[in-house]
């Protein structure tokens, strides 16, 4: 069960926050907008290869960039245990450039069974591409072209796209990334549910989340106008802080969400994240004193380990709650509005019910800016540059 208070901590209460007019019109222009219909299509072929993948590898190496990956291991990382790895060990790469990292990578990988995931549409994007690279090289030196086509399979364009070419000519499994679904819109399509079934969690379980946000947009509809009313008051930077670090890939992927479909004509909400209370020992002074210009969305977790605290005479979970609540009074004090979102538990139900409702409201208050949400044309800046020094710089 998820709880929303978009009142308490805020100064703004509002009164007329319906924006089915907008979902109305978003509906009619479904371009882009996949993600809204929660295609279960292929959680069957999905699961089937993701128990042959969990039956055949120690490791299994996902790679892409961006939404290729980030919804994906936002979901593993909520879900898994804090210490020790389950079979397979779900790792991931092509998302940096790092030599050390891909050095140790492959170093790590010699004496493990190894299967890999390559994620991208374009097939194009330098890093994922640089990565599948050096592992698909790495790949056929351990196992020979024949078992190494049991071995990878290629998330990609149904019809284009440099990797399909090479998976149909080394018979490589394919899976498809959706026409109509951006990247950052991805983790509930074969992009995201593969390595989260490989990875031993509930696909089923996530869809049935996201149904049930999306049967219920009212808290959604208010977080969206409340967002849209903060940043006309010149509240320009939204700070996911989260009270559980299990969640620190998910506020990664909310600032992809948020910034990607949000952040362009000179407009948008700059979101941010902090893991507290660790962080509000080096920025909470900011948050507290700072330029006024910040507003805050909390997640908060209560844990199902009762760790008492005997000193205290309150359980450890309690105690963070308080920690919690005294952080948003203190911030409210100094100008800085919060929400509070609390999960009863981290469960794949309750994750796909944070994915739709975010993603609603990402593509909701881009309608309300007036802008695109589902391009990223600033992406494109750096990568242009980049392209051109590589081919001229020697």
């Amino acid at each position: 069960m998820i709880t929303f208070d978009f009142k308490k901590y805020q100064y703004k209460k509002l009164e007329d926050y319906d924006l089915s007019e907008i979902k109305e019109r978003f509906l009619k222009d479904k371009h882009m907008s996949g993600w809204y219909d929660l295609d279960k299509s292929c959680v069957d072929s999905i699961e089937s290869t993701a128990s042959y993948i969990r039956n055949n590898c120690d490791v299994f190496l996902v790679i892409g960039i961006g939404g290729s990956y980030m919804g994906a291991k936002a979901v593993i990382d909520a879900l898994s245990p804090y210490y020790g790895t389950k079979k397979p060990e779900v790792l991931f790469a092509g998302y940096q450039l790092s030599s050390d990292y891909m050095a140790d990578l492959i170093d790590y990988l010699q004496d493990k069974e190894v299967m890999v995931n390559v994620i991208s549409k374009s097939g194009t994007t330098l890093e994922p591409a640089i990565a599948f690279d050096m592992i698909l090289d790495f790949m056929e030196n351990k196992y020979g072209e024949e078992e190494c086509a049991k071995r990878v399979f290629v998330t990609t364009d149904a019809n284009s796209g440099e990797l399909l070419p090479l998976a149909n000519q080394k018979g490589f499994q394919r899976f498809v990334v959706p026409d109509n679904i951006g990247g950052r819109f991805s983790v509930l399509t074969p992009v995201g549910l593969l390595p989260i079934a490989v990875a031993g969690f509930s696909i089923e379980e996530l869809f049935k989340g996201a149904t049930e946000a999306k049967e219920n947009l009212e808290d959604c509809y208010y977080y969206t106008k409340l967002r849209h009313e903060l940043y006309n008051m010149n509240k320009t930077i939204e700070s996911f802080d989260i009270y559980e670090p299990k969640l620190a890939s998910f506020s990664e992927w909310l600032k992809q969400l948020f910034g990607e479909s949000q952040g362009k004509d000179g407009k948008g909400i700059f979101p941010v994240s902090t893991i507290n209370t660790r962080d509000l020992h080096s920025l909470g002074q900011y948050y507290q004193d700072g330029i006024d210009m910040l507003f805050s969305t909390t997640l908060f977790v209560h844990s199902d380990e009762e760790v008492y605290l005997e000193k205290y005479k309150k359980t450890l979970d309690t105690v963070n709650k308080i920690a919690m609540e005294s952080v948003a009074q203190a911030h409210f004090e100094g100008h800085v509005p919060t929400s509070i979102i609390t999960l009863d538990t981290i469960s794949e139900e309750n994750l796909g019910y944070l994915i739709f409702f975010f993603e609603m409201s990402a593509m909701l208050g881009s309608y309300l800016l007036k802008i695109n949400y589902y391009d990223q044309p600033g992406v494109n800046g750096y990568k242009n540059i980049l392209h051109k020094r590589i081919k001229e710089d020697g």
